[in-house]
C-alpha cells in the first residue's frame, strides 16, 4: 500500500512537472520579441536611448538590440523589414528617398535649421503626410526621428576650408546611396562611398581625405584620431529614424501602440539633448587633442548647395511647394 502511494505521489509529481515546463514556453509566447538593428555602436547615445526604450516596453515585448551592423549592414535593414525578417530598425532617411524619390527632399542640406525644426516638421501635418507615404509606399511605421548632431566635414588633409571651391578634389567620405553622394558633390567634394566600419582606417591610410559626421560619432568613433581638422559646416541636422514594421505595429491592440509611441517619444527625448549636450562639451576636447576647429563660409555652403538641389533631378520629385511648407515651420 505504502508503495502504491508513493508511487502515485511520484506520477502526480512528474505530471506536474511537466505542465510546468509545457506551461513556461507558453508564457514566454505571451511576450513577442521585436528584434532592433542599427549601425551605431553599443558606445553611442543612442543605444543608451534603444535601452529606455526596452524597459519602457517591457510589459508587452521583449526588446532585442544588434548594434554595429552585426544582424544586418548599413542600407540592408529597411529591405529586412519589408520582407518581415525583421522587427524594428535605425533606418537613414537616405534609404527611404532610394525607393520613395519625394523624400530626398528630407535628406537635402541646409533643409531644417536645427533640432527642434526637425522635430516640429514630423510633428506637423506635413510631417505627418511623409509618415503616411513611408507606411503606405513602405510597410513601415515611423514612431519619431532619431536626432544625432548636426554633420560637419572632418578632414585629415591640411588644407584650409572656406567656400565649396575648396572642397575641389577632396575625397570626401559618405555612405552609399545617390542622396548621400549628391550630398557630398553639393558640399563641393568628390563623394567615397565606404562603409561606416571602414572609415576610421580610410582615414588613417589616406584612401578618403574626409568625412562628415556629427561630433558625438567623431568621438564614438575615434575619427579625430585621424583627422587634423573639423571644419563647421553645419551643413545637415542628422537624424535617423526609429521604425517597427507596420504588420508589427498593426498587430498590436490601441493600447500596446499608445504605449510603445510614448516610450518612443521619451527616449527620443532623451537622445536629443544629450546629444546637443554633448555637442556642446566635445569642441573643446577635440581641440585640446590637437584639431584645427574653424566656421567656413556657411552663407556661402548653404547657397551653392540648395542651387545644386534645386536644379537637380532630385528637385523633379518633391511635392510642390514642400520646402516653403517646411521652412514656414
Amino acid at each position: 500500500m505504502t508503495f502504491r502511494i508513493q508511487r502515485r505521489a511520484t506520477l502526480i509529481g512528474a505530471a506536474a512537472l511537466l505542465a510546468a515546463t509545457a506551461v513556461t514556453p507558453l508564457l514566454a509566447q505571451d511576450k513577442p520579441v521585436l528584434r532592433f538593428s542599427a549601425v551605431f555602436s553599443e558606445q553611442d547615445i543612442r543605444a543608451q536611448m534603444i535601452k529606455q526604450f526596452a524597459e519602457a516596453i517591457a510589459g508587452d515585448f521583449t526588446l532585442e538590440p544588434y548594434y554595429g551592423g552585426t544582424l544586418f549592414k548599413q542600407g540592408t535593414e529597411l529591405v529586412a523589414l519589408q520582407r518581415d525578417i525583421l522587427e524594428m530598425g535605425n533606418i537613414a532617411p537616405q534609404d527611404i528617398s532610394s525607393q520613395i524619390p519625394a523624400w530626398s527632399v528630407l535628406t537635402s542640406a541646409y533643409l531644417f535649421r536645427d533640432a527642434a525644426h526637425l522635430r516640429t516638421f514630423f510633428d506637423s501635418d506635413i510631417g505627418a503626410e511623409f509618415k503616411q507615404m513611408a507606411e503606405d509606399q513602405l510597410g513601415i511605421h515611423i514612431l519619431g526621428p532619431t536626432f544625432f548632431g548636426t554633420r560637419q566635414v572632418g578632414l585629415r588633409i591640411d588644407k584650409e576650408i572656406r567656400t565649396p571651391a575648396d572642397m575641389a578634389g577632396v575625397k570626401l567620405r559618405m555612405p552609399g546611396g545617390d542622396a548621400w553622394q549628391f550630398l557630398g558633390m553639393a558640399l563641393g567634394a568628390n563623394p567615397t562611398p565606404m562603409a561606416y566600419a571602414e572609415v576610421y582606417t580610410g582615414l588613417q591610410t589616406g584612401a578618403i581625405d574626409g568625412q562628415d559626421n556629427p561630433l558625438p560619432n567623431v568621438e564614438n568613433m575615434k575619427f579625430y584620431e585621424v583627422m587634423s581638422q573639423i571644419v563647421l559646416t553645419s551643413h545637415l541636422v542628422g537624424y535617423d529614424l526609429l521604425v517597427i514594421a507596420k504588420s508589427k505595429w498593426d498587430a498590436m491592440t490601441p493600447e500596446q501602440r499608445e504605449r510603445v509611441q510614448a516610450a518612443a517619444t521619451a527616449a527620443i527625448d532623451f537622445s536629443q539633448k544629450a546629444h546637443l549636450d554633448r555637442e556642446a562639451e566635445l569642441q573643446k576636447k577635440f581641440e585640446d587633442a590637437g584639431l584645427k576647429i574653424y566656421v567656413p563660409d556657411v552663407d556661402a555652403f548653404r547657397a551653392h548647395a540648395q542651387k545644386m538641389y534645386l536644379e537637380s533631378d532630385l528637385a523633379k520629385d518633391w511635392p510642390q511647394g514642400v520646402v516653403d511648407r517646411i521652412n514656414a515651420l
